[in-house]
């Protein structure tokens, strides 16, 4: 019998790295079993008045730009967490600019590529 691949396997096969969704699962699951409280931070698509299109996060109803995918707590330390594919991955000006707000004011934002990177930089950061 014969396995079929998957479009994910063949691109990885070719050396383009992980997606970027598999990353976030990952940084998820970890946080998950170290018991870390943590949310999704999903953003919307939409037209600005401008009628440029954009994406963003709403809070009290007003966009903001660049917000991280994923927002944790760990004895009382705000972590927000930017998930980025280990290959090819970029940051925004929008999410440069919310992670350096972030860091900032006292929280730690930080941008991963896989789990490593995630232990490394919170060890860094003084939070595990």
């Amino acid at each position: 019998m014969m396995v079929r691949r998957t479009r994910t396997r063949e691109r990885n096969d070719i050396g383009r790295g992980v997606r970027e969704a598999e990353v976030l699962r990952q940084v998820e699951e970890w946080l998950t079993v170290r018991h870390i409280w943590h949310m999704r931070c999903n953003n919307s698509a939409g037209k600005a008045q401008s009628g440029q299109f954009m994406r963003s996060f709403t809070c009290n109803g007003h966009a903001v730009s660049g917000v991280s995918d994923i927002y944790a707590v760990k004895d009382g330390i705000s972590i927000w967490i930017e998930c980025k594919r280990p290959v090819g991955g970029r940051l925004s000006d929008g999410q440069r600019n919310f992670l350096d707000a972030m860091n900032r004011n006292g929280a730690v934002g930080i941008v991963v590529n896989g789990i490593e990177s995630l232990e490394s930089q919170l060890k860094d950061a003084g939070v595990i």
